[in-house]
Formats: C-alpha cells, sequence, structure tokens
C-alpha cells in the first residue's frame, strides 16, 4: 500500500486563464447556432436545488426546461450522498423546512425507501434513502410537473445582451445548441452560468479557505458494528500507529435502508481549487485510494467489518464548495450564530457551521449558541436577496452557490436547504416572467406568500 498519494491534488498545475470572451458569448457570437429549445425558465443542473426549481416554476405555469450534465437527476444527494440533512433543527423534533423538500422526503419515507436517523454529532435528525429510488421519484416529479428534462447536455456559454441573460449554450452528444429563455436559474453547483455571465463571485484560490473533498463508499457484509465513539478512537489509533494512511480522524459510517449496508463518510481531500480541473482529476484519484486504506482499516481493526466488502465509491467526489455569488446580500457568521431573520427570507436553518476545513477534525458552531455549547434548536432566515445576482438581471442563483461567506456556507449548504433554496428561485422565476418584471424587482411579499401557499415553511 502506497504511503501517499498516488498523484498529490495539491500539487496539481493551475491551468491556463480562460479567456472572457470564450463563455460570454453576445447574440452576434451564436446567431449561427440552431435552438433546441425555447421559454420562460431554463435551469441550469438538475441537482436538488435545480430539480425543485424545475418543479416549482413548473407548477407556477412556466414553460420550463432543466439541463442536467449526467444521467439523472439529484445530483450530490444521488450520486455521493445518502442522508438529506436540515429538514429537523438539531437537538429537537422540529422540522423547519417543507414545501418540494418534504414532499420529496415523505414520497421515499412513505414507500419504505428512506428512514428517519439521528446524526451521532448533532446535526439534527436525517433522511437516509436509497439513491436509486430518489432518482427515480425525481423523475416523477419533474415529469408530473410538467417541467421538460434534458440530461447528457452541458453548459458551455452565457449570453447575453447589454445586462440581460437571454440564452446559454449547451453541448449535446450531436454538437452545440441554443437554449433561450426569459429568466435563467443557475443551479451547478459551482456558480457555471453566473460566473461565465460576469457575476461577482467568491472563487477558491490559495487564499481563500474551501472545504475539502469527500469520496464516500459504501460497504456491505456488515454485523452489528461499534459505536461512532469506537469508530473514532480506533481512528486516531491505527493512525498514530503509522500502519494506516487515514487523513480524517473521526467521520462516519452508518447503517442504511438496506440490510447489512452501511454508508461511510471518512475520506477527507483538502487544500485544492475544485475549479481545478487538473487538481478534481487528482482529487477523485486519490479519494479512491483512500477509500482502499480505509477498508483495510475497517477490516482489520472495526469490529463488526471483519467479513465486509466494498460495494461502491461515489459516483463522483463529493464538493461541499466552490465558487459562491456575492449577491445583493451576503449572508454572514453573525447572521446564523445569532438567529437572524429577514423580511424577504425564503428559507429557514437549524444546521451548524460544520467546517471540514479543520484538519482532521470538524468544526462545529450551533445556531444561537455561545462556541462548544450544544444545539438551541433555534433557526436562522435566507434572504432572497442571496440568490439575486447584482450585475445580471435576468438570473437567480440556487444551491450551494448562494451568496453566503465561508462560515455561513458551512450551515446554509444542507441539502434540505438548498431544496428550499431552488423552490424560491424557480417560483420567483415564474412569477417576475408573468408579472414581466427581473427577478430583482419580484415582491418579496408576494413570493413569501406563494412560497407559504406551497406548503413551504417560513
Amino acid at each position: 500500500m502506497t504511503n501517499g498519494p498516488l498523484i498529490d491534488p495539491a500539487s496539481a498545475a493551475e491551468p491556463p486563464p480562460t479567456a472572457f470572451h470564450a463563455v460570454r458569448l453576445s447574440e452576434r457570437d451564436v446567431s449561427h447556432l440552431p435552438v433546441i429549445w425555447a421559454g420562460d425558465v431554463v435551469v441550469v443542473g438538475g441537482g436538488s436545488a435545480g430539480s425543485a426549481a424545475a418543479v416549482a416554476a413548473a407548477r407556477h405555469g412556466a414553460s420550463t426546461l432543466v439541463i442536467e450534465n449526467g444521467g439523472f437527476f439529484g445530483g450530490t444527494a444521488a450520486a455521493v450522498l445518502d442522508t438529506m440533512y436540515g429538514f429537523f433543527a438539531p437537538g429537537t423534533d422540529q422540522r423547519v423546512v417543507g414545501g418540494i423538500g418534504w414532499e420529496l422526503a415523505s414520497a421515499l419515507l412513505d414507500v419504505g425507501s428512506a428512514i428517519l436517523r439521528g446524526n451521532t454529532y448533532g446535526a439534527g435528525l436525517g433522511v437516509t434513502y436509497e439513491p436509486e429510488a430518489l432518482k427515480a421519484e425525481w423523475d416523477r416529479l419533474l415529469v408530473e410537473s410538467g417541467a421538460q428534462p434534458l440530461l447528457h447536455t452541458r453548459f458551455t456559454a452565457s449570453v447575453l445582451d447589454g445586462t440581460r441573460m437571454t440564452a446559454v449554450v449547451v453541448l449535446t452528444r450531436r454538437g452545440p445548441f441554443l437554449v433561450r429563455a426569459a429568466r435563467f436559474v443557475d443551479a451547478s453547483g459551482d456558480a457555471d452560468v453566473a460566473w461565465a455571465a460576469g457575476c461577482t463571485l467568491e472563487q477558491p484560490s490559495a487564499s481563500a479557505r474551501v472545504q475539502p473533498l469527500t469520496t464516500t463508499f459504501r460497504v456491505g457484509g456488515v454485523e452489528q458494528p461499534a459505536s461512532t465513539a469506537e469508530l473514532h478512537r480506533l481512528l486516531q489509533d491505527a493512525a498514530a500507529s503509522g500502519a494506516y494512511r487515514l487523513p480524517r480522524r473521526e467521520g462516519s459510517s452508518h447503517h442504511t435502508v438496506l440490510p447489512g449496508v452501511f454508508h461511510t463518510n471518512l475520506t477527507r481531500v483538502a487544500g485544492i481549487d475544485p475549479t481545478n480541473p487538473w487538481a478534481t482529476t487528482a482529487a477523485e484519484i486519490e479519494g479512491r485510494s483512500q477509500t482502499v486504506e480505509y477498508i483495510r482499516f475497517l477490516r482489520d481493526r472495526m469490529p463488526g467489518y471483519e467479513n465486509s466488502y466494498l460495494l461502491s465509491t461515489s459516483v463522483w467526489i463529493g464538493t461541499r464548495e466552490t465558487r459562491r455569488l456575492i449577491g445583493r446580500y451576503v449572508l454572514d457568521r453573525d447572521d446564523v450564530v445569532s438567529a437572524r431573520r429577514f423580511d424577504d427570507e425564503i428559507a429557514l436553518c437549524a444546521a451548524p457551521i460544520e467546517d471540514h476545513d479543520g484538519g482532521t477534525a470538524t468544526i462545529w458552531r450551533y445556531v444561537a449558541t455561545a462556541e462548544g455549547e450544544p444545539p438551541s434548536g433555534k433557526t436562522y432566515g435566507v434572504p432572497y436577496r442571496c440568490l439575486v445576482p447584482v450585475e445580471v438581471d435576468s438570473l437567480l442563483v440556487a444551491g450551494r452557490s448562494l451568496s453566503a461567506t465561508h462560515d455561513a456556507h458551512a450551515s446554509a449548504r444542507s441539502i434540505a436547504q438548498c431544496l428550499s433554496y431552488g423552490q424560491a428561485a424557480g417560483t420567483a422565476a415564474a412569477l417576475s416572467v408573468s408579472a414581466g418584471v427581473s427577478p430583482s424587482e419580484v415582491n418579496a411579499d408576494d413570493l413569501r406568500q406563494a412560497l407559504v401557499a406551497d406548503a413551504v415553511m417560513l
């Protein structure tokens, strides 16, 4: 077994800077491209936020297209994770997220494809689901909403007429096409559309903290395992022995809906810019290399794993943070820890600051508590302005690229909240089309009333 990474992600070469005109185009630049679709709302990215945005926009009467690069909807929730956090306030059974997110979770719970599961760290009750069931449920919700799904299609450029976004260029297996719409929702996870359009962003760099990446994996043949506390003790002992390369000495390995199958969140690839393709390639390889080492540790040292075996690694490495919008409001640490509320809030969050940029451990800080105190059960609001760029008036940004500082983002990025941001963005996009105003001019009271009518908790 190697003592170090096969490829060191931290030493990956930086690609040459992208020429700005290569991604931000004018109408004249794209006049030769055929139009594959035109309508009211285009959502780029079919993860949790994007799928929710598409369902919401379509339900509010907008002709809607959702573009996804992969072959399924659900994004990170379907490809990397098996538990959605953020629905419940830590330390209580109080649910703080409803709407399309809870509709999705309830559908999985009702048919036995999901269970409610406590979290060792106190992040709150989670919804642990079968990823394959999640994919199928998103298919159903999207098709029944009337939204048009488009898979295996990659966003490549934003088209602007002044400050107004008019189209996006996409690449399919039949070549490039133009997609036209009145409103756009960037749910790419990396703020790709906003970046290409020239919006102001907080970008990964050597000086800016960015959370590390994680390859999750599933293990079969697990018998009754020891506790999480014992797992952490054994990780520390194994790392101290020098016999194992274990960059993270805590984390989780938890039961799933399937008997004998455990899902783990143990690996850690830190210190890279996830928008650097060389570094991300090395991170994928390193994540799988770490998986092999953690499997060896589990089989050697962890009671209950003696006869276990690797079932699968995540479809791609889990990315917590890349580019973040600097929008009309920037959510910050004080907003989170003081449980601040806003007149234009479109989502609630009680999730703790969960910062994995802490070496071999994770930094936790709960809402409305002092350092080191247990969860309070209190919530803060996320303003609609966190989804609204300053520079482009026909675009909204939903999901983990919302406008927030590194610390606030470490709380606000939970899947349940991303579902809420998507629903708010899709609803706002549809309302702005019907009212004939830009997304920044949507009346916050009207938006909130529409969200509450759709079972969103505010």
